[in-house]
């Protein structure tokens, strides 16, 4: 069989400078490889766009706040009586997007993300650490998003290759971060999209490093390196594609570009606040093997079906399931037909890799492989107490 010719990062960006650029989402990809073959959906296809909407609660705001007259180095904060962190700086806060389990008002830092991308304002309390050039002691201000003078949404766990099928041996109602999971084998609730999700269109990652562009909520925001639970030498396929959780990248945006139609602040009962997040990556096609990993479909990708109920670092594992059979419905875990839904929005990341499309067609959007990949070192090490 004759390879298929391998393609040069510049000439995509010639083409895309051009507005010549085939841009394809990566569900309509894989229909076109079904119906013509790979070599002609590679041959009529540059960029293949993939894309999730998973919630997450391992993220951070960095607010940049001030200067105040006389200045005033914050030493302990509160935005809307949710306790923030002094940055380093002497107006630097940061948030984070979840928590808010004890609080009566049941939010976390995603909802006050949200107010101030709907134009709200917040109340910020603060005291200050008295030294000769931050004399202040206290500090009660209303900030919105243009009184913030700078801040970065972080995103700890913004991609991960694949994700788990959540289930519970236990009686009664388990309450998740996937959300409610239902025992004895009540339900399964899976939080990666499968085919067309980022990670599972490119496995491994490979083609995201430190300094790579990828739509988030609406923004432009960049790969800052691996991020929380990165497990690069997880098992995988013979395709590449990881059997579990593997790769994951951390993703760092400005706020002031983010758009409050890309994100859903959530909150969890019994778990927390958090908050869905729309994001879209561009995976050039540079040579056959790129496009033969971008073009499987969830028949042939799989996912650990996990058993919640039990509180350990390693836990009970009951198989895995493809994504065809957890788009499907229904699932057979010990023998039951158990009901499987998402706990993402597909619905979201398809509106985002539209998005996303059309920013590479019009060249708003900046096309590029990695510098350097993502670290080989993997995350997850032990604590033993």
């Amino acid at each position: 069989m004759k390879t298929l010719p391998a393609r040069r990062e510049s000439a995509l960006r010639q083409r895309q400078r051009k507005g010549v650029l085939r841009v394809r989402a990566a569900a309509d990809f894989r229909c076109l490889v079904a119906e013509a073959g790979l070599a002609e959906a590679y041959d009529s296809t540059d960029v293949v766009v993939a894309a999730n909407a998973e919630f997450t609660d391992q993220g951070s705001l960095h607010l940049n706040i001030g200067p105040s007259d006389p200045p005033i180095r914050f030493r302990e904060a509160q935005l809307e009586a949710l306790g923030a962190q002094g940055g380093g700086g002497g107006g630097d806060l940061v948030l984070p997007i979840g928590g808010g389990f004890g609080e009566a008002q049941r939010q976390g830092g995603a909802h006050l993300l949200d107010r101030l991308l709907q134009g709200g304002s917040l109340t910020l309390t603060a005291s200050g650490e008295v030294t000769a050039l931050h004399p202040r002691r206290d500090l009660l201000a209303q900030l919105d998003l243009e009184r913030i003078g700078s801040g970065r949404l972080l995103l700890h766990r913004a991609i991960s290759e694949n994700g788990v099928v959540a289930v519970s041996s236990a009686e009664g109602v388990l309450r998740s971060p996937w959300g409610p999971v239902l025992g004895p084998f009540g339900n399964a609730l899976y939080g990666c999209g499968g085919a067309g999700s980022i990670g599972l269109t490119m496995p491994g990652l490979a083609l995201l490093g430190p300094g790579s562009p990828v739509l988030v909520a609406g923004a432009i925001g960049w790969v800052v390196g691996s991020g929380s639970g990165h497990q690069p030498g997880v098992p995988r396929s013979a395709g590449g594609h990881a059997l579990s959780p593997g790769a994951v990248a951390a993703v760092s945006v400005d706020l002031h570009g983010l758009r409050s139609e890309w994100l859903r602040p959530c909150f969890f009962e019994g778990h927390g606040a958090g908050l869905l997040v729309g994001l879209a990556a561009p995976v050039p096609l540079i040579n056959e093997a790129v496009a033969r990993q971008a073009a499987c479909g969830d028949e042939d990708l799989e996912a650990p079906v996990l058993d919640v109920a039990i509180p350990r670092r390693l836990r009970p594992r009951f198989g895995s399931v493809s994504y065809a059979r957890l788009k499907s419905g229904l699932i057979q875990v010990e023998g039951r037909r158990v009901t499987a839904a998402p706990a993402h929005s597909p619905r979201l990341a398809e509106a985002v890799g539209a998005e996303l499309i059309a920013w590479l067609q019009d060249g708003r959007f900046p096309l590029h492989l990695p510098v350097q990949p993502l670290s080989g070192r993997g995350g997850l090490i032990p604590l033993d107490s």
